[in-house]
């Protein structure tokens, strides 16, 4: 099977006076997975998703896009039709007045006329469970809408794969619950990086934890739920978590 991505001895700084944040990293992500990596805030999880969108271009090492390397701004266009982004902040992402344009955008640049963009758009929106939003001034939505919003626009374009960045930042537990149910009933292949351990095992089959600069793959069930009895339960105490 060809990768849809893959990252060959990647590294990166953001200048010549800091050190890598990654380094040496590997990475191959195919079609039809559902990926996970996991690791706490501030360890490279943004910088990658970013490499792997072409937004950011390595110090060192190569991105190929099914199998080509992505070095040239044809191949970063191709490789942008073929992947989506949904960045973590939602207001980093939408732009125009109402939400039936805002997810109409993407099938209008995609060659779409109005008519057909505004079905597309109609469609998805249903899809998100946002039925009835169409008319809805996006900027007084709320941080939990938005965030459904933001994928919506993604989904409209119909993407081989989704990549997203935090997705359950800020989500209160309806939302939240909202979201899992959304994109365990999506077609697209997922990359997900987050530091919520709980969400991943509910959406992802492989796993990743993004350590010491590169990214090591684990066993998706050492993810799991547990309940336990503390004698002395009141008293304040710590777990230690094996990915922070």
């Amino acid at each position: 099977m060809q990768d849809l991505l893959y990252l060959e001895n990647i590294s990166y700084k953001y200048s010549q006076d800091t050190e890598n944040i990654l380094e040496n990293l590997f990475f191959r992500f195919n079609k039809g997975e559902r990926t996970g990596i996991i690791g706490p805030n501030g360890r490279g999880k943004t910088t990658f998703l970013h490499i792997c969108m072409g937004i950011l271009h390595p110090s060192n090492g190569n991105l190929y896009h099914k199998g080509q390397i992505v070095n040239t701004n044809k191949k970063i266009q191709e490789l942008r039709r073929s992947i989506g982004l949904v960045f973590q902040n939602p207001d980093d992402q939408l732009f125009s007045p109402t939400v039936l344009e805002d997810v109409a955008f993407g099938p209008l640049n995609l060659g779409f006329d109005a008519k057909q963009a505004s079905e597309i758009a109609t469609h998805t929106l249903d899809m998100v469970g946002l039925h009835g939003y169409e008319e809805r001034i996006t900027h007084k939505l709320s941080g939990g809408e938005k965030k459904i919003l933001s994928i919506a626009t993604i989904l409209a374009m119909n993407p081989e794969a989704i990549l997203f960045d935090e997705p359950t930042s800020g989500l209160d537990n309806d939302t939240r619950e909202h979201l899992i149910e959304v994109l365990n009933k999506i077609d697209q292949s997922m990359l997900v990086v987050t530091h919520d351990w709980d969400f991943l095992n509910r959406i992802a089959s492989t796993l990743y934890n993004l350590e010491d600069k590169t990214l090591t793959q684990h066993d998706i069930r050492m993810l799991h739920n547990h309940t336990h009895l503390h004698p002395h339960g009141h008293v304040p105490h710590e777990h230690e978590d094996s990915f922070n």
